[in-house]
């Protein structure tokens, strides 16, 4: 019979290889395990190194004061800019407080920062000046805490941007403004003396003629006083009454007297003349700089396309209807320049026309008070209505127009509580024009030849 135990050492050496091999095959796992860790560890490195070099060199770049603060707001690093403020050499910084850095009320203000950080879990925005070596420096500090897994409090990171470039920034802005707004005036002005400029020739003629008038009939009265001088000299010298007699015939006198009235009446109507033009011309050239005042707008349209008609010789009259006044609330002279700006833009269109007709119409409500400047000529294109208000657009040839007049009129009008807008209109073009109504009594209408 055979044993089972013919071989007993057999299985024992059998599990002392498996275990072996169980042993070996361990170590084997733990070392590639080992090694994993340690090529996963160097990539950290390596991304640690890296991020660390990135974030020096953001330190050492930003024009921005950039503070890494502990929980006890010493500083752990600080950025370049930093320390060139502070005068202190490259890491001389680290370990310092933050608060050391301000004085008075801001050091006082940064003293509670990290304890409101460390209840409130923000960020903080303050303003202080960083006292360094040359003087006060205003910051505006963004100020956000720094936090571990369990949302504890560990520091803090401050980045600070300064306010005196701002504050310049600001300061020349607000100088771009008022330059700004300055030559939108002057270019009002401008405007409005090329305006006038246009009108330099009907305003020659217009003066010349009653001046000329005023001149023959002063040259007729001093002719006629000399004759008068002459007989009281012989009245005065005691003369015969047959001799006064024959010298009253030679003088005419009788003639001459009846003749005296005329040229007073003459001299005087174109005196006259000339004051009601040096009065129109005197509201034209207003600067604008009075306060908003109650106004008839019936009239002051019709002054402004008086001398548009007298300046450009076109021939061309408007024609109004509607009311026959009606007080509006603004600047005269400005309103004075919308109309002329319009009315003359409707004779340039009509240069060409066989039939050329402007109709301004005025009409109101209970509030507006509305005049419209409508043409016969050939319009504007829809794909350029948009356009017309917009400064330098011109549909004129060069040298004829500048772009600016609609520009100007429509925020003349926008200053007034008013609109300047394009209407719709079946034939030429309709401008119209609203404006506040007046509610004084109507004033007295200003001088002057009527259209």
């Amino acid at each position: 019979m055979t044993s089972d135990f013919s071989h007993p050492h057999a299985e024992p050496s059998a599990l002392i290889d498996q275990n072996w091999s169980d042993v070996l095959s361990a170590v084997d796992a733990t070392y590639a395990e080992l090694v994993a860790h340690q090529s996963k560890l160097e990539n950290q490195n390596q991304e640690l190194d890296a991020f660390r070099r990135l974030f020096t060199s953001i330190l050492e770049s930003i024009k921005d004061v950039m503070v890494v603060l502990d929980r006890d707001g010493l500083v752990q690093d600080a950025s370049a800019s930093l320390e060139h403020i502070m005068g202190a050499e490259t890491g001389g910084l680290r370990g310092r407080s933050f608060q050391e850095f301000f004085s008075g009320a801001d050091r006082d203000t940064l003293a509670g920062t990290l304890e409101w950080l460390r209840l409130s879990k923000g960020r903080m925005a303050v303003e202080a000046s960083i006292q360094g070596q040359e003087g006060s420096v205003p910051f505006d500090f963004g100020i956000s805490g720094r936090y571990d897994a369990r949302r504890r409090l560990i520091g803090a990171v401050v980045l600070g941007h300064p306010l005196g470039e701002l504050r310049q920034a600001y300061s020349e802005l607000a100088a771009s403004h008022d330059a700004l707004k300055s030559t939108q005036a002057q270019l009002v002005r401008n405007e409005k003396l090329a305006g006038l400029g246009r009108l330099l020739a009907g305003v020659a003629h217009e003066l010349n003629n009653p001046i000329s008038f005023v001149y023959a009939n002063a040259h007729a009265l001093e002719r006629y006083i000399g004759r008068f001088e002459t007989y009281f000299a012989e009245v005065e010298s005691g003369a015969a009454r047959e001799r006064l007699i024959r010298l009253r015939e030679e003088l005419r006198l009788d003639r001459a007297l009846r003749n005296l009235r005329s040229a007073i009446d003459g001299a005087k109507d174109g005196s006259e003349r000339v004051r009601d033009i040096v009065d129109d011309l005197r509201r034209l050239s207003s600067d604008g700089a009075k306060e908003a005042e109650p106004f008839d707008l019936v009239e002051v349209s019709r002054v402004a396309a008086r001398w548009v008609e007298r300046g450009s010789k076109s021939g061309i009259m408007p024609r109004f209807e509607g009311a026959e006044t009606l007080q509006v609330i603004g600047n005269p002279g400005h309103v004075q320049q919308i109309v002329m700006n319009l009315v003359q833009n409707a004779m340039d269109a009509l240069k060409q026309s066989d039939d050329p007709q402007i109709v301004i119409s005025i009409e109101d409500d209970a509030e507006t008070a509305r005049l419209t400047v409508s043409d016969n000529g050939p319009g504007i294109p829809a794909e350029l209505a948009r356009s017309v208000f917009d400064p330098f657009f011109t549909t004129k040839p060069v040298g004829q127009g500048t772009g600016l007049g609609l520009a100007i009129c429509h925020k003349i009008a926008e200053e007034h509580g008013g609109t300047l807008t394009l209407g719709p209109s079946e034939v030429g073009s309709a401008f119209c024009l609203t404006l506040p109504r007046g509610d004084a009594a109507p004033a007295a209408s200003p001088g002057g030849p009527q259209a």
